[in-house]
């Protein structure tokens, strides 16, 4: 049975390989768009979200690999990001130290460029700052989404 996407319409944005980057359809215009999931809807995916309260290293690396590999070939993480990284071991350096809000804010912005949601710096350091485990959550479910219109269907993705 072949998978059906949708038709392309305006406000979405398939990327070259065929992912959706706005799966929700949500509208946008010159700035962008909002996030697919708001920041307080955390607890919606208590898998993820538990592994954000508990051991936000693993779910930061996890959403830097995938990003990268979605960036690099269009398609997504082959077993979702794996368990421990070199990102892993930066982002726990920098949390111990309390500074890891800044590699989140980072990666936050290449999020939001990727799928043209609207903010900037000052929103995205905010964000991490003051809400790490919303954010990484919030961004996990971003990536997830485009992974899942590529035909990922969830599997490798901790729920």
């Amino acid at each position: 049975m072949p998978f059906n996407q949708p038709e392309p319409t305006y406000d979405m944005l398939i990327a070259p390989g065929g992912g959706n980057r706005n799966a929700k359809n949500l509208p946008t215009d010159s700035n962008g768009r909002e996030w697919s999931n708001g920041l307080c809807s955390c607890c919606d995916e208590a898998g993820t979200c538990a592994l954000a309260l508990c051991c936000s290293c693993v779910l930061y690396g996890r959403n830097k690999q995938r990003l990268n590999h979605l960036n690099q070939s269009g398609a997504p993480h082959p077993n979702g990001g794996g368990l421990f990284s070199s990102d892993c071991c930066i982002h726990a350096a920098a949390v111990s130290c309390g500074l890891g809000w800044i590699t989140q804010c980072f990666t936050r912005s290449s999020v939001r460029s990727r799928y043209h949601i609207k903010g900037g710096v000052l929103s995205d350091c905010c964000t991490a700052l003051f809400c790490a485990p919303c954010d990484l959550v919030q961004e996990a479910r971003e990536i997830e989404l485009e992974e899942q219109s590529l035909g990922a269907g969830g599997q490798v993705f901790l729920h």
